[in-house]
């Protein structure tokens, strides 16, 4: 076996990485532990923690292709984040200006979730853990 015990990042592409960057951070909490201009490729690159852990690599390249599609797109469908609070979650998303979707029911957990989306339109879920 390959010995694999969790995801270390994600990596995200943004069309405007300081606007994707205050979004991860100032709206979702993220920290971030380090940026970099990585002059060669005209691309900056930050690393975001959540809770003292290293989960997001964020980058910015000159001109990036949009989505071609919402959400079933080849590729990564959606990040999904836990709370343990999900109306709580959602109303300060709502707070600072971030469209939600009505919170339902996953048929098969029983669970309750809601989907939003990034500056770029990238889905991402609250998922009531």
């Amino acid at each position: 076996m390959l010995g694999i015990r969790q995801i270390h990042h994600i990596a995200i592409i943004a069309s405007h990485y300081e606007t994707s960057k205050a979004f991860y951070c100032d709206v979702l909490g993220f920290t971030l532990m380090d940026e970099v201009y990585r002059e060669a490729r005209d691309s900056w690159k930050g690393d975001l923690a959540l809770n003292g852990n290293y989960v997001i690599e964020l980058f910015s390249f000159p001109q990036p292709p949009a989505r071609p599609t919402q959400p079933e797109s080849c590729g990564l469908r959606h990040l999904a984040f836990s709370v343990v609070d999900i109306d709580a979650a959602k109303r300060e998303l709502e707070e600072k200006g971030v469209n939600c979707e009505a919170i339902r029911v996953d048929p098969l957990t029983d669970k309750r979730y809601t989907f939003f989306a990034d500056p770029d339109g990238l889905p991402l879920e609250l998922y009531q853990a």
